[in-house]
């Protein structure tokens, strides 16, 4: 008898790694330090912080892995250059390649239901008319992934033209304020994932 147990036929394979974290946003450099763009800049700081390689273009995006930090979780990094969307049309093929269970992705987006500042993570829920939580929606087979909420505030109107120009402008706010934003969302995604 063996002392080692054969995986069966109908046996996933295990995952490539513990957590896929999806920052989102647009690529190019006119939409660089927007508030649409926050996914991206957290996504960035945690990839430096966790001194991963250089990210590569991979599943349509900019793809890196790693450990997050000495002896922490298997993580690969993801930052969709499909235009935000479009993101599933990037997840979607990397959650595939990585074999990383829907609960176990973390999507960190802009959320301008929330006032600049505040950030929140939930697991699922609902997409409230977000275009690229939607279109993850589709690409990753459904909406119970982990979102990380990051506050860009709203403008006094619901004009989709002037909101749309909102979240697409840089943010205002002092350059520490934004810092301070982006540095709690990382240390959200962090505590979510056990790094």
């Amino acid at each position: 008898m063996s002392l080692f147990r054969r995986r069966g036929r109908d046996e996933p394979p295990a995952p490539r790694v513990d957590w896929l974290v999806v920052g989102l946003g647009n690529p190019g450099p006119e939409y660089e330090r927007t508030r649409h763009n926050v996914g991206f800049e957290v996504a960035s700081l945690l990839a430096e912080r966790w001194e991963m390689p250089r990210p590569k273009s991979r599943y349509a995006g900019l793809f890196t892995e790693g450990r997050a930090g000495a002896g922490g979780p298997r993580v690969a990094v993801l930052m969709p250059q499909t235009y935000m969307n479009d993101a599933g049309g990037s997840a979607g093929p990397a959650r595939g390649a990585l074999r990383v269970p829907l609960e176990r992705i973390v999507v960190v987006h802009d959320e301008i239901d929330f006032p600049f500042g505040r950030v929140e993570s939930r697991l699922g829920g609902g997409l409230a008319g977000h275009n690229g939580l939607k279109s993850l929606r589709q690409g990753l087979g459904g909406a119970e992934f982990n979102r990380v909420r990051v506050g860009v505030g709203r403008p006094e109107t619901t004009d989709p033209e002037v909101v749309a120009k909102y979240v697409l402008s840089r943010f205002r706010e002092p350059e520490p304020e934004v810092r301070a934003l982006v540095d709690g969302a990382a240390r959200e995604v962090e505590r979510l994932i056990g790094a």
